[in-house]
């Protein structure tokens, strides 16, 4: 039984060595150009990244990547590992300003990580020397582009003594909630993770050959773990093919990722909510007329609630090309938990819920919950009182915890968090669990997910989940940008709390925004019998996210308390 990735990434190159484990769209589009990484070729570059690193003392250390969408990310990142270097993957600052935030998060990980060398590519390292005035951060730092190491310092390699217990690499939080926090990945993390997601998802031999090893299509980043951990290394894992494009190029033409699928009918392919909504935006009958679905397995929908009504939407409007509901795959994980926790069944549709039902439901567009499968082999979830911190009976919403050998070992150099979050202990139950700071309950063995215990909105003794709140003030108009609505609460003295919705519309909305202000008050009063102090719109891209793309609430309510927010008209005060 293998150890570690590098072991497999050995013997897939020893067994298979022609065969394609990697190929990327470079224009997004499959008629433009395509580069391929042949798993011979990712081993041999993997060693000469590890052989360099080793070569100037650098096992043991951090090494910080920083690579933009393309392949040079794969072996650098392997090239750690069979370094035995701790990879952190990180965003890369692009453009002229060299994304402030994206700036800012590298040095936040840079500190935090203690790294010691920054491996990525070209332009990126080049960027980084020419703005060196700014970055006094890298006279301490090696930094070197991976296309630049020489193919011949795999002759240096020395395979390291990897254990289950040894650190892979550190998957820092998308900050969603808090300050980002390196999660320690060790290299047992990995492969139980790894061996889940084969499982819940399908990934069977059977299922490989009929497929001809096309396994997964993706455009999600490979800085994030549900763009890591799934498209890059189980197709490693496994030793597949998976065909990637970037993220820019996907939001420039949602089409693209679809058209993709078409192409190379891939068994799996996914991404969060917003994604399946930006294909629905953009969904044409050219578009529907040109696609053939029919290959398509799961379609996984994770890392930000799961709407019922885009499952149904998507479905009937991609049906046409051969689009099947049994393929949604609804599904919850977290990068404290490797990656997966739980996922539904393949071939089965997903299981909807209506408000105050008992049962599953045929699949209404106002069903209240989406279940979001079962946990894998080995993992243990519980449900249970965040404040008596004990389990709660299936049906009652509480915080997820979570247990198994796919959890990982703490924070990075933070012991206090890593003891509040990775060591709860519960009565009647074995062991430490996870508390993950989600809400959700279990029915009939199934996960529904029902929100973020900090991010809760509670007027008048009633909770309210911000994002119901969201969904409804974005339904209200279409000028209203799907996944870019904050709902949130300020403290109003005597008056308690007040809730603001803040909301990017569209640049040719301003002249409506009276209106569009007006709508959303209505549509969120009326669906939650809710009182909306403030609606504000803002000018698009401008509400804080994290780098997977969920809405940071608490910065974005920081912002509208500073008056920092890029207002679009005057926001109506109630």
């Amino acid at each position: 039984m293998a150890r570690s990735l590098v072991e497999l990434l050995t013997a897939h190159a020893q067994q298979q060595p022609e065969r394609t484990a990697y190929r990327y769209l470079l224009t997004g589009d499959c008629d433009g150009d395509v580069q391929d990484l042949s798993y011979a070729r990712l081993a041999h570059r993997t060693r000469a990244v590890a052989g360099w690193l080793q070569d100037r003392g650098l096992a043991g250390s951090r090494a910080l990547l920083l690579h933009p969408p393309g392949l040079e990310f794969v072996p650098a990142f392997l090239g750690c590992l069979a370094a035995g270097v701790v990879a952190v993957p990180g965003v890369p600052p692009q453009g002229r300003s060299q994304n402030h935030r994206a700036l800012t998060r590298m040095k936040r990980l840079m500190a935090d990580s203690g790294a010691q060398v920054i491996l990525g590519g070209r332009e990126v390292v080049g960027a980084l020397h020419t703005g060196a005035e700014h970055l006094p951060e890298l006279d301490a730092v090696t930094c070197v582009a991976t296309e630049d190491i020489p193919d011949d310092a795999a002759g240096t390699w020395r395979a390291p003594d990897l254990t289950a217990d040894s650190v892979a690499f550190l998957q820092y939080t998308s900050g969603s909630t808090s300050a980002p926090r390196g999660v320690v990945v060790t290299h047992g993390n990995l492969l139980d993770n790894e061996r889940i997601i084969t499982e819940r998802m399908g990934h069977t031999p059977d299922v490989l050959a009929e497929y001809g090893g096309e396994l997964t299509l993706s455009w999600l980043p490979v800085y994030h773990d549900m763009g890591l951990m799934g498209p890059i290394l189980n197709t490693l894992y496994l030793g597949a093919t998976t065909t990637l494009l970037s993220p820019l190029h996907f939001l420039q033409r949602p089409g693209r990722w679809l058209t993709a699928i078409s192409r190379y009918r891939p068994h799996t392919s996914g991404g969060p909510n917003f994604a399946y909504e930006l294909c629905l935006k953009h969904a044409t009958d050219e578009l529907v007329d040109s696609l053939d679905l029919s290959s398509w397995k799961v379609a996984f929908n994770g890392a930000e609630p799961v709407r019922a009504a885009t499952l149904r939407r998507f479905t009937e409007t991609f049906r046409a090309a051969g689009f099947r509901q049994e393929a949604f795959y609804p599904c919850y994980g977290l990068a404290e938990a490797t990656l997966m926790v739980t996922g539904g069944a393949v071939d089965a549709p997903p299981t909807l819920l209506d408000a105050g039902e008992t049962g599953p439901h045929a699949g209404e567009a106002d069903a209240a919950a989406v279940g979001c499968g079962r946990p894998g082999t080995g993992i243990t979830v519980v449900i249970v009182d965040p404040e008596r911190q004990e389990e709660l009976p299936e049906g009652e919403v509480g915080e997820i915890w979570v247990a198994g050998a796919s959890v990982a070992k703490g924070y990075w150099r933070n012991t206090l968090a890593t003891r509040e979050t990775f060591r709860a202990t519960l009565t009647g139950r074995e062991g430490r669990f996870l508390r993950t700071g989600d809400l959700g309950f279990l029915r009939d063995g199934e996960l529904f997910v029902t929100g973020r215990l900090k991010d809760l909105v509670v007027v008048d003794g009633r909770n309210h989940y911000p994002q119901d709140l969201e969904l409804s003030a974005e339904l209200s108009h279409p000028a209203l940008r799907p996944g870019c609505t904050a709902a949130f609460s300020v403290d109003a003295g005597r008056e308690g709390e007040h809730v603001v919705v803040v909301a990017e519309v569209a640049p040719d909305a301003a002249g409506e925004a009276e209106k569009i202000t007006d709508l959303v008050r209505s549509a969120v009063g009326e669906a939650h019998a809710l009182s909306v102090r403030d609606v504000v719109l803002v000018q698009p891209g401008t509400i804080p996210k994290t780098s997977s793309g969920k809405i940071q609430r608490r910065a974005c309510r920081a912002a509208y308390l500073d008056g920092a927010l890029a207002v679009i008209g005057v926001p109506v005060t109630g």
